[in-house]
């Protein structure tokens, strides 16, 4: 008798964990509330490793610390109905060592420029438009373990450098898609990386940390944590001028404030400058000046404020006046900071605030506004108008200089970057909207700029809130001297007919060659638009599966977030975005002539 009662404690304490009793406990709070943005249905579809890693160094890694890794094996396991393979195997080395120049053409970091045109010459490109429709496949490389694809790639030296949602930065020949290096950074790249002239890769991490890697080894040279708050992140690319590197730090506190029980919100969102050279702080200054106090519980729940003010982009670097200038994020929780939604100057030596602009005002926005049970939504409950895309800093050829900034208000402004930011025109291109407006990037030409348009809808679905297809998209060029609209192109909705979780809308940031503007869209076509006139010059379907260099399964899917990457006559582009139920991917695509 006594025996076989030590067998039965035995065999329970050694049982399996129970996955689905433990994603009810801890998971569908947030995943199966009313309206779920991602519930079980829509995560089987991931790789059991990507939730994972999710909850031990990525987005959940909050919850996940709770977690014992059988439990976190056990959730996914039961997601995903498909057995954990932590060791995922690739291929695809290079046979030689990479090349030690890099000279030749480039595109360096997020916007090509200090200026952020988002506009690459025709030299460095080595594409011209009536070329453009004998594009074709050339490699394909597929992330291991991923579902989404969100770190744009920076090539130069005949190399491209991309990062991996699993937090793995490679290091590619641009030729072939061989491997010359990968690093594991321990969390997810979201950052564009920049290659600084004494060959260092640059680029920020979603736990807040900067790195610095020989570029031609792969090899860290240091590691900076720039925020230490539990959720800080950087998605916007570190900019690097004159020895100093300034990096953008943004959160996700906003969306983890879905969940009732979270205090929203202490983030402040900030601005340092690092030393390129050792990664030494200059200055960091926040968006928000004082740190959040308590406020009152609501629903039981400890409130906080002001919060928020992310900044999500790459710097603009100003020489002329030696500032540099970021777009910010909504607040998080009332009361709105005067800094919320705003294009702001800041100082390049000592980071002091020289001016700015606020462009919505009163914008206190969570995650917490779009479920029933709402313990943290602000009373106001702000339009959620973010500036998600870099300014642009552009001169006419009058010599008069203008400041582009494209909000998710749907309004293209321009600002007057020598007289305090001061309002030279606005152009209103679409509704605002959550998911609204222009999302991560117009692009500059000599006279115009060019916006594509989200205008994502959610409707509801069996995996939650799914993309509409039949609203948003778009795509418009704007005279930069004057605001007024040249052409507009709507999107072909008929593209999404008959695909669930398809959608029009262009959220992605878009890239303008001599001639030609190219856009993604989460349909998963990118298309290329005559300037003249808009006409569709090429159009692409990444929405498939495709055979990887590197031999990992890989498929293409929804096209947001960075944009495409023109070099040397080759067109690169990452394909795959799942968020809001977006059709997921997990590669990197290169096309030539």
């Amino acid at each position: 008798m006594r025996l076989t009662f030590f067998f039965c404690l035995s065999t329970a304490l050694w049982a399996a964990p129970d996955g689905s009793d433990l994603y009810t406990k801890n998971c569908a709070v947030c995943h199966e509330a009313l309206p779920p943005l991602q519930n079980h249905v829509a995560m089987k579809d991931m790789p059991p490793e990507y939730i994972v890693r999710a909850l031990k160094t990525g987005a959940m890694r909050k919850l996940g610390a709770s977690l014992s890794p059988a439990d976190s094996t056990a959730i996914a396991e039961w997601i995903t109905e498909k057995k954990l393979n932590p060791g995922l195997v690739t291929s695809g080395a290079c046979p030689g060592k990479a090349p030690t120049s890099f000279s030749g053409p480039q595109w360096n970091g997020w916007g090509v420029d200090l200026e952020n045109s988002r506009f690459q010459t025709a030299q460095a490109a080595g594409l011209s438009p009536d070329q453009i429709s004998g594009l074709k496949l050339k490699w394909a490389f597929g992330f291991p373990g991923g579902f989404n694809t969100y770190s744009q790639p920076t090539v130069a030296g005949g190399r491209v450098f991309v990062g991996g949602p699993e937090g793995v930065v490679y290091s590619l020949d641009a030729q072939t898609g061989c491997t010359y290096w990968s690093f594991d950074a321990g969390a997810g790249v979201r950052s564009a990386i920049t290659i600084g002239p004494n060959a260092i890769a640059y680029f920020g991490d979603v736990h807040g940390n900067v790195f610095a890697l020989d570029a031609n080894s792969g090899t860290q040279l240091w590691k900076v944590q720039v925020d230490d708050y539990p959720t800080a992140r950087i998605t916007g690319a570190p900019k690097l001028y004159e020895g100093r590197l300034y990096v953008p730090v943004a959160s996700r506190d906003e969306w983890l404030s879905a969940d009732p029980r979270f205090e929203c919100c202490k983030f402040r969102g900030s601005v340092a400058a690092l030393d390129a050279s050792t990664g030494k702080q200059h200055w960091k200054t926040f968006m928000i000046a004082e740190p959040a106090r308590p406020l009152a519980r609501k629903k039981g729940t400890q409130l906080w404020g002001p919060s928020g003010v992310g900044v999500w982009s790459s710097p603009t670097i100003d020489v002329t006046r030696g500032v540099l200038y970021v777009g910010t994020g909504d607040s998080y929780s009332e009361p709105a900071a005067p800094l919320s939604d705003s294009i702001v100057a800041l100082d390049l030596r000592s980071g002091k605030v020289v001016w700015s602009q606020q462009l919505t005002a009163g914008d206190a926005f969570n995650g917490n506004c779009l479920q029933q049970n709402q313990s943290s939504c602000p009373e106001k409950v702000g339009p959620d108008s973010d500036f998600g895309s870099s300014p642009i800093l552009h001169s006419l050829p009058s010599g008069k200089r203008v400041l582009l900034a494209g909000q998710k208000s749907g309004v293209m402004h321009a600002l007057d970057p020598d007289n305090k930011g001061k309002i030279l025109w606005q152009t209103r291109l679409s509704p605002a909207g959550m998911l609204g407006g222009i999302q991560w990037g117009p692009a500059a030409d000599k006279d115009t700029v060019y916006a594509a348009i989200s205008g994502l809808g959610l409707i509801p679905g069996p995996e939650g809130v799914i993309p509409d297809p039949n609203g948003g998209g778009g795509i418009h060029a704007i005279q930069i001297a004057t605001g007024e609209k040249l052409w507009s192109v709507l999107p072909a909705k008929d593209d999404c007919a008959g695909i669930r979780r398809c959608s029009p809308a262009q959220s992605a940031a878009i890239t303008v060659i001599p001639g030609a503007v190219f856009s993604g869209s989460l349909d998963g076509h990118l298309r290329a638009y005559s300037t003249k006139d808009g006409r569709i010059l090429w159009d692409y379907n990444t929405a498939h599966e495709f055979d990887t260099v590197n031999n990992v399964p890989a498929k293409g899917g929804s096209l947001d977030g960075p944009g495409p990457v023109i070099v040397g006559g080759t067109l690169f582009v990452n394909s795959g975005y799942s968020y809001f139920n977006s059709l997921p991917g997990n590669v990197l695509l290169a096309f030539g002539l």
